[in-house]
């Protein structure tokens, strides 16, 4: 039991210690304490593609709404069909 809990302060301390001196451990360790202060221009090109999801999004809402009326009505016309609503042959199409 002690020989692994040796073995995970070892490799746990060694991982630990070879992060903190790696960009990503530092770029973390700024980003705690603040300093990863973020430019205008940044910020900007953010919001800009934020909107571009937004409207990516909202067009795909809109497709999925078109899609699901068509759904509907070919529902609609299978179930006449199969109800004798409809003579064989002449389903609208």
């Amino acid at each position: 039991m002690e020989g692994i809990l040796a073995i995970i302060f070892i490799f746990g301390g060694g991982t630990a210690f070879l992060l903190a001196i790696s960009p990503v451990g530092r770029a973390f360790a700024d980003r705690i304490r603040g300093g990863g202060i973020v430019s205008d221009d940044t910020v900007r090109q953010l919001e800009v593609s934020h909107q571009e999801v937004l409207d990516d999004l909202e067009t795909v809402r809109r497709e999925v709404a078109e899609l699901h009326e068509r759904m509907d009505f070919t529902e609609r016309v299978l179930a006449q069909n199969r109800e004798g609503g409809l003579p064989p042959g002449n389903a609208p199409g």
